[in-house]
Formats: C-alpha cells, structure tokens, sequence
C-alpha cells in the first residue's frame, strides 16, 4: 500500500478500506510476534503510513488490536454457534452435555491462538490508552456475539436460564484469558519449567484445563436451577 493511496481516501467507504487494511495488517504481524511486541511504529511502517495518519483511522494501537478482537469474537462465535448443535448429543444427561460443551469450546478456542492471546490481554493492556467511545464501540461488538453464543448454549442445554447462560459465557471469556496466559508464560518460565516439571503451573495443558473448568462452571449453574 502506498502512502499516496490513504492520503487520497474521502468517502466513509473508502476510510473504512483502509481501516480493514490496517486490522489486517495487525493480524497478520500477530502471526509473527506477540501482543505485547506490536508497536504502533511497527504497523504504521508495515502499511506504509506515518504514525500521524495511522491515528487518523484509530486513536491508538489498542484500539486497533480491540477492533481485531471482535472481528476474531464474532467469527468464532459464528463457527462454534453451527458446531455445537451438530456435536452435543441431546440424547444424553444435561451433565454428560456439559462435558460435551466444555470440550467442543476448549478445543475450538485453542485453535485460535491470536483470540486467545488477545482475550488474554483484554483486560490488563488494550482497554487501557482507549477513549470510552471507543471502548462503548467495541463493548457493543462483542456483547451481540456473546449474545449469540448464549442462545446456542441454551440451545443445547435448556435447562440453563438465560441469566445463568450470561453468567457461564461472561466465565468462559475470563477463564480463556487467565488460562491461556498461564499455558504460555514467558520464555525464562518455560525454561525452569524445563530445568524442573514440578513446577509447572498448568500440568494439563489449556484444552483439558478449560474444557474441565468450563464443565464445572456449567454443572455448577445446572445444579444451582
């Protein structure tokens, strides 16, 4: 992309172009390093921009990065809302369906590193450096795919309320983020990990460790109705 081309951009279909590109650009640098290593500097010299007229399209890196955290959201909520009506067997216990939901999210969720890396910095790093608009936009984003993600829950377990089907999501996301940090800690970790395996902190890995979890809170839920 030349820097010519975003000078030139006028209409609102033309900014929003060059917002797409500028997520993507995101993505795809998260291919290479991590969160914490994306640098405003760095994207705006990856699309070809000064930093000044990136901040044109969005107000900081954080907002970027939680831009491209609902597009991730919406597109796995949008996959796991087809595969779990497929996948749970309504034929069994409301408790056998829960392991069921535990395993099928834990799996799905682990398979999207870059969501999980960025639900993991949600919290602590990119709802910081944020205006509140900005925050109110992605907020609004994200809670219609939770919402999604409700509905399909209560679709293959009923006997959750839709207060408890709320609180069970709202528990998934924080349970990702926390877990996900811990099964990929920093390199000096790993390493005395490696000198002494008692010490690791996460001895089931993330998938087993969320879908169990996640099982529990939802039998937890079940048992409480």
């Amino acid at each position: 992309m030349r820097m010519g081309d975003f000078q030139r951009a006028r209409s609102e279909d033309q900014r929003e172009i060059r917002r797409r590109a500028i997520v993507e650009t995101a993505a795809t640098m998260l291919t290479e390093i991590s969160v914490s290593e994306l640098s405003l500097n760095a994207l705006s010299r990856r699309v070809g921009l000064a930093k000044s007229n990136v901040l044109r399209y969005f107000e900081s890196r954080e907002a970027v990065l939680l831009e491209l955290l609902v597009q991730l959201a919406a597109d796995f909520y949008a996959q796991i809302s087809e595969q779990l009506p497929v996948a749970v067997d309504d034929r069994e216990s409301a408790r056998a369906r829960a392991t069921q939901v535990g395993s099928i999210l834990a799996e799905g969720l682990a398979a999207q590193p870059m969501l999980c890396e960025l639900i993991s910095a949600q919290a602590s790093v990119l709802e910081h450096n944020v205006s509140a608009e900005a925050v109110a936009k992605y907020k609004r984003g994200g809670y219609q795919s939770l919402a999604g993600l409700m509905g399909v829950l209560r679709q293959v377990l009923p006997e959750l309320s839709e207060d408890d089907a709320g609180e069970a999501v709202r528990t998934l996301i924080v349970l990702t983020g926390a877990l996900w940090a811990y099964a990929h800690p920093p390199q000096a970790v790993q390493d005395a990990y490696k000198a002494d395996p008692s010490l690791v902190f996460l001895p089931h890995g993330f998938v087993r460790s969320l879908g169990r979890s996640f099982s529990l809170v939802l039998e937890g839920l079940l048992a409480c109705d």
